[in-house]
């Protein structure tokens, strides 16, 4: 190839290069909106309290995570994030029957459910006009090895009760601490 071919060609290429890095990908309208599923799950994860001091509303929130038997993994006050985690078991007896009879029909061991981690998240941020209230939102999601060690589910836990008994005793404690009780 001579000179000037190979001058001509990395032109072309280069040409090419320019034009292709240089037009963004066009972003779908609707990329960014939340599904109405996501939005559910934002309600049911965020309540707003009527207050100022994030630290006292963090506090409490570590508390809780301790009473409710999580182990404080992170913590970054100054961005208003907690994160906890504890192991439990999550051998079910139905399950475990259910692999036995496979077992016994199939001769081959069937994994079942052995051991979770639950994990809690929270975060809070100053809300409203004047930032006058703080938002808490908490997400508590479990991963689940089975019996071989291989992860088998990871999920977002959504049960209503769940948020409903952290939000309830949460608000006992703030009001506990806010009367000095």
């Amino acid at each position: 190839m001579t000179y000037t071919k190979r001058i001509l060609l990395y032109s072309l290429l280069s040409v090419i290069l320019l034009f292709s890095f240089g037009c963004p990908p066009r972003i779908p309208p609707d990329a960014l909106k939340l599904t109405e599923k996501s939005i559910e799950h934002r309600q049911l994860q965020t309540r707003i309290y009527d207050t100022k001091d994030e630290a006292k509303i963090l506090a409490s929130c570590a508390g809780l995570m301790q009473d409710m038997g999580f182990n404080l993994d992170e913590s970054e006050t100054e961005l208003g994030v907690l994160v906890g985690s504890k192991q439990r078991s999550a051998k079910k007896a139905s399950q475990v029957a259910a692999s036995i009879f496979l077992a016994v029909l199939t001769g081959e061991a069937v994994p079942v459910d052995d051991k979770q981690k639950m994990r809690l998240s929270i975060v809070t941020k100053p809300a409203g006009e004047e930032q006058e209230r703080i938002s808490v939102r908490v997400t508590f999601q479990r991963i689940v090895w089975n019996t071989q060690g291989q992860i088998c589910k990871k999920e977002f836990l959504d049960d209503p009760e769940i948020y409903q008994e952290f939000y309830s005793k949460l608000s006992k404690s703030l009001f506990l601490e806010a009367h000095k009780i």
